[in-house]
């Protein structure tokens, strides 16, 4: 489900392993959140996050999702934005290579890194909640409006619009491209290039960099009630129960 791999340099890669398309369920997003937060009490000098070669991360397992009961759905959400928080305060450098798809939730494990390396190619990545019926977060729109300005951000999230990779690149979702099969390669060369500066000099200028992210992540701003209320909506559960009757049906999401 996550599998963690130690590179040169101390970087610890944690690689989505979940097939066929590295969908978040509770248990991968906790454990997801666990492995971060547990790297640099662990020895880690950077982390790398990695999914399967044309897959990301295809989002939120709906079909899992909806079959939690209360409790446990709370706990998955926060679980979920503890993530991204775990994510946005981590100490040390994240970058994601983004070795494919990314849709929603995926997209949000990039967001929320330093450095997004992404397959070039037919590859999409986007916010799209509002085709799903789920409502953006303030945290998730903040992250994405830090990397392409308020008005973008807005006319990307309102639409719900995924974009190839080269698109993403032009407007600075992403950073880099790189071939499929090069894509971890690609983020472990930047995040080696950042190792090399004064240690000391550089994590601390970091952290003054990523004020803005680490504030927008504290407790008392994540949604975790609030997103827990827009999923259960009439309107937000009937439209991710016709997603998953058509993804039964195998037609396209």
């Amino acid at each position: 489900m996550l599998h963690i791999t130690e590179h040169a340099h101390g970087i610890r890669e944690l690689r989505l392993a979940r097939p066929p398309v590295n969908a978040l369920n509770a248990e991968l997003i906790r454990a997801l959140r666990k492995a971060i937060e547990a790297a640099p009490a662990e020895g880690a000098q950077a982390l790398l996050i990695s999914g399967s070669s044309g897959m990301f991360s295809a989002g939120l397992d709906v079909p899992a999702l909806l079959m939690l009961d209360a409790p446990a759905l709370q706990r998955c959400f926060e679980d979920f934005f503890g993530m991204a928080a775990a994510l946005a305060q981590c100490p040390i450098p994240v970058a994601a290579a983004v070795t494919g798809h990314s849709p929603a939730g995926g997209a949000v494990i990039a967001l929320f890194c330093d450095y997004r390396v992404m397959a070039r190619g037919p590859f999409k990545i986007g916010l799209n909640e509002v085709q799903v019926g789920l409502t953006v977060p303030a945290v998730i729109r903040d992250a994405l409006a830090r990397l392409l300005g308020p008005y973008r951000a807005e006319r990307l999230l309102v639409s719900g619009a995924m974009l190839e990779s080269d698109a993403a690149l032009r407007i600075g979702m992403v950073d880099e491209l790189a071939n499929v099969d090069q894509v971890p390669q690609h983020a472990r060369l930047w995040l080696q290039a950042l190792l090399a500066l004064p240690r000391q000099a550089m994590l601390e200028t970091r952290a003054v960099a990523r004020a803005d992210l680490i504030a927008a992540t504290r407790r008392e701003h994540l949604p975790i009630a609030q997103f827990g209320a827009v999923w259960q909506r009439v309107e937000t559960q009937a439209t991710l129960h016709a997603l998953v009757a058509k993804l039964k049906a195998g037609k396209p999401a």
